[in-house]
């Protein structure tokens, strides 16, 4: 755990806003959805500049003196198992902190007994929170916190594609489901939640005064009546980042599509290797779920450093050094890139997923939704698929 962290389990103060994040990226988002909404953080005084500051849960009031009042915004993390994702969290929460901002640092899957402190922890503050914000509302441990919340305002901020699919399923009044699974049959966990996402779903539709905003940078197919969609343009990001350094050379960009079962990992590793030697690329950013053994064949059979971001890319990019040109394959990167690199010169290409790349068990849907993850992508350039080991055929211009 963080040593910055806060106490997991014990009772938490209410603040106005409360925020449950489960990845990197999410967290990025919320404080870049908390700048667009000038939040305050524990000192008071808006967002400020990227310099420390004493968390809240350290600070002593002298004796007689009540506490200081609870931040606009605490973050709360609901740490996962996976030792990159908890790496590049504690990285994000040090970055809100220095923000002004209050996180608590949850074991939420620290056991079998630590969802019951975790709830049991959180429980006042979400019944008195006015505003819950999230990364994920296909998150079952989220779905449980929102049967207990009695806020009236809540937001989802973006976790890539998958708010996409958020989006589309609450329009139709479908059952909240990732889309790399939607198709298969629901197994024991899935029946046995049902009543919870159903709940949840419900508290995501605006009625009864309750307001619903959904902050993401990706494109919206379709929007829920009564829904504030706000874009998420990295405001916050560009402000504290960069400009990079550019470095003449191509960098690619790494995807967990092998890890969910969508794609063959033969097949992905010589795509890989084909575009790495077409575009000259020399580094490849690993994604977060990405696993050793794929990353040690990808460094042995293509010769690319692999490179383990301790940072979303986003952040990685605007820091730099960055190629000049990043190849990516169909991922929430082909939009949020060319958003925080705007007026840097970089290029963001990205590659199609041939259909016999896909496994026998991936989702009736993956193809139409990978596809239509690159259609929509603003600002970057298309290549087609890899169909050989030698060619590699780019069309002309941007889309």
């Amino acid at each position: 755990m963080s040593p910055r962290a806060g106490n997991t389990g014990t009772p938490l103060r209410a603040p106005a806003t409360l925020a449950f994040v489960e990845s990197p990226v999410q967290l990025l988002n919320v404080l870049e959805w908390a700048h667009l909404h000038e939040l305050r953080g524990a000192g008071g005084t808006g967002v400020g500049p990227l310099t420390p500051v004493v968390p809240p849960q350290l600070r002593r009031s002298p004796a007689g003196e009540p506490p200081p009042p609870a931040p606009e915004l605490t973050l709360v993390v609901l740490s996962p198992t996976d030792p990159m994702t908890r790496g590049q969290l504690r990285r994000m929460a040090d970055l809100a902190r220095d923000e002004g901002y209050r996180v608590r640092w949850e074991e939420a899957r620290g056991g079998t007994t630590a969802p019951f402190h975790t709830i049991g922890g959180l429980a006042g503050a979400l019944r008195r929170a006015d505003r819950i914000v999230m990364g994920d509302p296909f998150s079952r441990y989220v779905q449980l916190l929102l049967t207990i919340t009695r806020a009236k305002e809540l937001v989802v901020v973006d976790d890539g594609t998958a708010t996409m699919e958020f989006v589309v399923q609450l329009a139709r009044g479908e059952r909240l489901v990732r889309w790399h699974r939607k198709g298969g049959r629901p197994g024991p966990r899935d029946l046995f939640f049902a009543p919870v996402s159903s709940s949840a779903r419900r508290r995501l539709t605006p009625r009864g005064g309750r307001r619903v905003e959904v902050f993401s940078s990706m494109p919206m197919e379709e929007t829920p009546p009564g829904v504030t969609v706000t874009a998420n343009d990295f405001a916050w990001t560009r402000a504290r980042f960069g400009p990079p350094r550019i470095t003449k050379g191509a960098d690619m960009v790494g995807t967990s599509l092998v890890e969910t079962g969508v794609v063959d990992g033969d097949r992905y590793l010589e795509a890989v290797r084909t575009l790495a030697r077409a575009h000259g690329a020399t580094r490849y950013f690993a994604h977060r779920r990405e696993n050793t053994g794929k990353l040690h064949r990808l460094a042995t059979e293509t010769d690319l450093e692999i490179v383990r971001p301790d940072l979303p890319l986003e952040l990685i990019a605007r820091r730099g050094p960055i190629g000049r040109t990043i190849l990516s394959f169909p991922s929430t990167v082909v939009h949020t890139l060319p958003l925080a690199l705007a007026g840097t010169g970089v290029k963001v290409a990205v590659c199609d997923i041939d259909p016999a790349w896909l496994t026998e068990n991936a989702s009736p849907r993956a193809q139409g939704f990978l596809s239509g993850v690159t259609g929509t992508a603003r600002d970057v350039h298309r290549l087609a698929a890899v169909t050989t080991v030698t060619t590699v055929t780019a069309a002309t211009g941007p889309v």
